[in-house]
């Protein structure tokens, strides 16, 4: 696609505005957002990325901007050991230097994903049947183990025991499986 405004430059820049219902797409090259000031988001940093997206969520919770100096030790600040990239650097940047950024920060990491997943930290996602076997049922064990949970919280102890013998079922087809050394 071509940018509306110079007729030369391929567009990278889309964007739409909703003024009172009114739907309005613009798309430009980056010379001519820059040039009519579309670069709201961040005007400092050039292009729009998904690194400027995720340092602007960080930046968005004040504990997250100015983190209390993560540290070994007093004296030292928390950084990777391997590319020596620090938790301030992650915030600003948006994105870790190498895999070890995971390991080093992984206590700061649960609250940014609960931002960014809308609250869920684990995976929860379609398991297919045909490649998932025992990872399906530990699936369903665990919603059962939930769902077993809820029940008593309400004291309902006849569908509690529904429940719980769905789970021994469930269990015992997991051990005749092959499954119990993958069993939780």
């Amino acid at each position: 696609m071509i940018c509306q405004e110079c007729n030369q430059r391929p567009a990278t820049l889309h964007f739409t505005k909703i003024v009172n219902g009114e739907k309005t797409e613009i798309h430009l090259c980056e010379q001519c957002a820059h040039e009519k000031g579309e670069m709201f988001m961040f005007p400092h940093q050039g292009a729009f990325s998904i690194n400027n997206l995720i340092a602007g969520l960080l930046n968005m919770d004040a504990s997250l901007k100015e983190p209390k100096a993560p540290s070994f030790h007093n004296e030292h600040i928390l950084q990777c050991e391997r590319c020596k990239m620090t938790y301030a650097q992650f915030v600003k940047v948006g994105r870790f230097g190498c895999a070890s950024c995971y390991e080093t920060f992984r206590s700061y990491l649960p609250p940014i994903f609960r931002k960014l997943h809308g609250g869920h930290v684990a995976h929860e996602g379609k398991i297919p049947k045909r490649v998932g076997g025992t990872l399906y049922v530990r699936k369903q064990i665990g919603q059962l183990k939930q769902m077993l949970q809820e029940l008593i919280a309400k004291e309902q102890f006849e569908k509690a025991a529904e429940v719980r013998d769905q789970i021994r079922e469930l269990e015992a087809k997991l051990n005749t499986e092959g499954g119990a050394s993958l069993h939780e």
